[in-house]
């Protein structure tokens, strides 16, 4: 254990913070058996003091790393001016942060402010309606959008969907890089395509370059629009901005959330050209745009540029991949991904390794359905930090799982 930056909690409020998260949360996490009270760049610790290298990162929010000091400094400035101020008023941070985000892509414009990315999807499925006027959304199986009831219909998982069910009608879904089957559900009735041109916690499945134009090329062709939710995948991960940049798409929509705020919860719809002008009412949000948040998206924009980090990201997320595959275990069917968005497909349910990775490695990694261990670690992750990741991963993956038992829950993810 190295020497934490803060003065360790006594064991017994550890237990004392513990019984309480678990006699008062409301009971839909799994939780895992780490209270985490302090961040600093790549790094968490523990109440006692424990180190953990983060390849959660609140599952892919810190893209700039914990407690940036330039966005702590953004957030102390701003609420010391003004913390809220409704969409309903001109905003001095919140105009900057429009103006910015309106041109970090040619054609999309319009900005819709929200505070998470279940919002920005519900916005984007709100808009398509109401823009061409149809009613049926087409979505990837595999694919995750949200769990409020609009993004959850075009959410594929059925342990998610079912306990909710009837949801909103007018959603399908197709396979994920099957042109054909999308082909056959797009009609006169689609409102949208939605997709994520890299599955999150589908498994971190990559898309084709012929399937993403194909799905543009429907869209046009057919009068729908095309949502690419980047939610997960956007502000870098990648090592593009946005992912569907690998491929030279231009969406018609664009749903970001998770790093833009460096921690700090917001959402965004980028609205292109083929949506229909929106009017006053049609939607809204309290706090969607508020100061506090816009400042924090202002200075992790400033930091991705300044320090380099998507570039650092596809650098090292390729480093990694590529030392990922080299380890010889007959534990992983496959290594995938793009950038610091990386997958470690088993033969073998993850959770056992993710325990194990914590507690022997103190590396915290993410599930991705059942067999995928998923690493999405801020973008300053050094070469040292990814061979550090890689060495951990080989250890783990060539000792024999744990008992089975709780360790083998599907840890609920987004």
């Amino acid at each position: 254990m190295t020497d934490a930056p803060f003065q360790p909690y006594p064991p017994e409020l550890i237990e004392r913070l513990r019984m309480w998260e678990a006699a008062h949360d409301s009971g839909v996490y799994a939780k895992r058996d780490i209270l985490l009270v302090y961040g600093q760049g790549t790094r968490v610790w523990d109440a006692s003091g424990q180190e953990y290298l983060d390849c959660v990162g609140g599952h892919g929010v810190t893209v700039v790393g914990h407690s940036h000091p330039r966005v702590v400094a953004a957030l102390h400035e701003q609420a010391q001016r003004l913390i809220t101020c409704p969409g309903s008023f001109y905003n001095d941070t919140r105009a900057r942060l429009l103006a910015r985000l309106g041109t970090l892509v040619p054609g999309l414009s319009r900005v819709f402010l929200a505070n998470s990315g279940t919002e920005a999807v519900e916005a984007a499925i709100k808009f398509a309606r109401y823009s061409t006027g149809r009613p049926n959304i087409v979505a990837a199986m595999r694919g995750f959008h949200g769990r409020t009831m609009g993004a959850l219909s075009a959410t594929w998982k059925k342990e998610y969907r079912a306990p909710f069910e009837p949801l909103v009608p007018g959603f399908v879904h197709a396979p994920f890089n099957n042109l054909e089957r999308f082909a056959s559900l797009v009609d006169d009735q689609t409102a949208a395509i939605l997709v994520e041109v890299v599955q999150g916690e589908g498994g971190i499945h990559v898309a084709t370059p012929e399937f993403v134009h194909g799905l543009q090329r429907l869209a046009r062709e057919r009068g729908a629009l095309l949502i690419v939710d980047e939610i997960q995948s956007g502000m870098g991960r990648t090592g593009r901005l946005f992912a569907f940049q690998h491929f030279g798409l231009e969406p018609d929509m664009v749903t970001v959330a998770k790093g833009l705020g460096g921690g700090v919860p917001i959402g965004a719809v980028l609205i292109g050209k083929r949506v229909k002008p929106l009017r006053p009412g049609l939607h809204g949000s309290t706090f969607g745009g508020n100061p506090i948040a816009a400042a924090a998206a202002l200075a992790v924009l400033d930091i991705l540029e300044d320090e380099r980090l998507i570039a650092n990201a596809a650098e090292v997320g390729t480093y990694l991949i590529k030392r990922l595959r080299e380890i010889e275990s007959p534990l992983i069917r496959e290594v995938r991904g793009l950038g610091l968005m990386i997958g470690v497909e088993l033969r073998r349910k993850v959770a056992p390794y993710l325990k194990r990775l914590a507690e022997e490695e103190h590396i915290l990694a993410l599930p991705a359905g059942m067999n995928v261990l998923r690493l999405l670690p801020p973008l300053s992750l050094t070469h040292a930090e990814a061979d550090r990741i890689a060495d951990a991963v080989a250890r783990v993956l060539s000792v024999a799982p744990m008992a089975r038992g709780a360790a083998d829950r599907d840890e609920t993810t987004e």
